[in-house]
Order: C-alpha cells, then structure tokens, then sequence
C-alpha cells in the first residue's frame, strides 16, 4: 500500500511539473538588421501557450502579438511596420504615429516644451507645433537599448544623459516585457541622480479583429474613469478635471468607439474629430482600468495598471497614407491606444499628481494588458 501512494504521488508530480513546462512561455533572439545608422537590431520573441509577442530593442517597440479569436484563429492585433526600418523611416518623418513604442521621458505633451522644476526653468525639443510631445524627437523611442534575456521575457535598460531632450538628469531606466499565459506585463522601473520629471509609457496601437482590418467604431470600450482632462486647442490640459457624466466621454459603462464619436462636442473637435483625452482613473493601486471587447472576432482585452491616467486615442490623425505590415494603409479610426501615464503636462500643472522623480527614489509602474475572447 505504501509503495503505491508512492507510485501514485510521482506520477502525480511528474505530471504537475509537465504541466509547469508545458505552460512555460519560450523566448528566443534574432537579429533584426540594422538600421541606416549602423546600429544592429534584435528582436526578441516571447511565446506562451496562449499568444505570441515579438519586441525590439531599437525604440523598445511592441512589434506584434499574436492572439487567437473565439473560433481560435490567430491574428496580429498591433499596427506597425514589417521591418525595423519603417520604424527607424517613420521616427524621422513628419507626423510620425508611435507604433508600438516605448515613450519617455515624458509621454504626452508639454506644453510650449517648458517645465519649472526647483526654482529653474527646462526648455525641451518641440516636435509638436509649440509643444514637445512623447519625450522629443528623439526621445526613448528613437533609441537604441540594451535588451537581455530574462525568464519569460526581456529586460530593455538604457541610459538617458543629463540635457537629453532638455531633461534633466541622469536617468537610468529598465523597461521589462514578459509573457505568460495571455498576459502581457510591462514594468517600468527607473532612478535618477538629478530631480527630474517622468511620465513612462507604451504607445500600441490595438485593432482586436487584426491589423488592417477594419476600424475599432465596433469595438465595445469601457473605461473605469469619472473624469477626464480637457484640452486646448493644442491637446493640452486646462488643468480642470472634468466629469465623464452625461458626455461622449462617459465610458463607465461600455459604448461602442463609434456610437457618440461624431456627437456635437467641443472636446472630440478639439481631438481632430475624436478621442485622444487623458481620463482620470478610478481608484488607486494596480487596478483594471479599461476593457474593450470586439464583437466580430469575440477578442477581449483589459488593461490593469497602477498609473493615475490612461490616454484613450482613437487614431484620428492616421488617414491612410502611412503604409503599414504587408502594405495596408491604416486610415482614421483603424485602432485605439490606451496609454496608461500619469496625466499630460503634469509639470506645469501642481494640482496633478507629480511626475517628479529625486536623486535616491526608485520609480515603479506595471501595466498588464491580458487578452481572452467570449
């Protein structure tokens, strides 16, 4: 009797640690080229049992994921390009979309590229009419980061000199991606040996029923947000914080992308006839703070994070010029990006919750984007 128990508690082992590595996300590293500078790319690949995403160490781009919908066909569901040099070509064009890219210092916009911090004024690069936007042109997305293997994923660390931009500070940041399961983790993680500001984000860009396909105006998005910031006729906040109730705004509940998107309101006016508005987010702590469902393919995606903000941009400036994977010309309204961040324009707003980070504090953020379908 004794001896079976022992038979049966290692078959039983045997078989939890089979499922252990079966359910092990694999990830594995490929040149990607390199780019007309002469720097060399990797792309790194992270596959679970569940989903696939592939990142790159030039930019920290987000360069595909790969889900399966409610009849388990699987698509990309990011827009991009299909090589590392369209993102290298689009960072040094006009009107350049972000892809899929990692953003520092500052995601979003600063208004007249101007902070006050201790007493002294930063004048930053403009690359947004008078105002400087997801960090400057040449900001974290344009540059090249160390990457390294980690288990169930990869660690991005880069080095941002003191002036870079215009910021101040050393500021040394590690950016890790890691897979399991159907989730997608990104945590951020920074210091700094001058005060400095900092606003860490990731710029993907969603269409649930795959890239090229459609628009996102039948996409199903609710967002655990009360308020919002408005904005000024150069997509800088007021400084008011405004309530969601009784607006095109009020995703508390879910609403189709499209339903109110063409409503008679200033506010969609002012975001180029759509949504590109920080909300608010309800509550503190890692949280789920958004979830958009896709009726057509039954793809579901949620967003946790413990930030205080979330951008929500319903790609109103793309109008199908921009050429994208396999060639498809993305036009408006082709995806939507939810931006977890601290608010835009933080440091010249003190009513905001501070982006402000000092010589001996560790900056942390995580945001977890986890995909299911019904």
């Amino acid at each position: 009797m004794t001896h079976f128990k022992t038979v049966v508690a290692a078959v039983i082992l045997v078989m939890g640690m089979a499922g252990t590595v079966m359910g092990k996300t694999e990830v594995s590293q490929r040149s990607g080229g390199k780019l007309p500078d002469g720097a060399a790319v990797e792309i790194y690949t992270l596959k679970s049992d569940k989903m696939e995403v592939q990142v790159m160490n030039y930019g920290g781009y987000v360069l595909s994921i790969k889900v399966p919908d409610k009849n388990g066909k699987i698509a990309d569901v990011v827009l991009g390009f299909d090589e590392p040099s369209g993102y290298y070509a689009a960072n040094h064009a006009k009107g350049n979309p972000f892809f899929g890219a990692l953003i520092g210092r500052y995601g979003n916009r600063i208004a007249h590229a101007k902070f006050m911090l201790d007493g002294k004024e930063y004048t930053l690069t403009k690359n947004d009419g008078d105002n400087t936007l997801h960090g400057g042109p040449n900001g974290f997305h344009s540059q090249l980061w160390t990457g390294q293997i980690v288990p169930d994923g990869v660690e991005l660390k880069y080095l941002s000199k003191d002036g870079e931009e215009g910021y101040p500070g050393d500021l040394s940041v590690t950016v890790k991606y890691t897979l399991v399961g159907s989730e997608l983790k990104i945590d951020y993680a920074a210091s700094t040996d001058k005060d400095t500001v900092l606003n860490l984000t990731n710029h993907s860009y969603f269409n649930l029923s795959g890239q090229g396909n459609g628009t996102i105006l039948g996409d199903e998005l609710k967002i655990n947000a009360s308020r919002f910031t408005p904005v000024d006729s150069g997509l800088i906040p007021t400084g008011e914080l405004k309530p969601v109730a009784g607006t095109p705004f009020d995703f508390t509940k879910p609403h189709t992308v499209g339903e109110r998107i063409s409503a008679n309101d200033e506010q969609l006016r002012l975001g180029h006839n759509g949504y590109d508005h920080n909300f608010v987010l309800d509550g503190k702590g890692m949280r789920e703070v958004a979830e958009v469902y896709d009726p057509a393919s039954g793809r579901v995606l949620t967003v946790t994070s413990d930030q205080p903000g979330v951008q929500f941009y319903s790609a109103n400036f793309l109008d199908g010029s921009i050429k994208g994977k396999s060639g498809v010309g993305y036009p408006k309204n082709a995806a939507l990006c939810l931006e977890t961040q601290h608010f835009p324009d933080s440091p010249n707003h003190p009513d905001f919750p501070t982006t402000e980070l000092k010589p001996g504090e560790k900056f942390h953020s995580a945001t977890v984007f986890r995909f299911s379908t019904r």
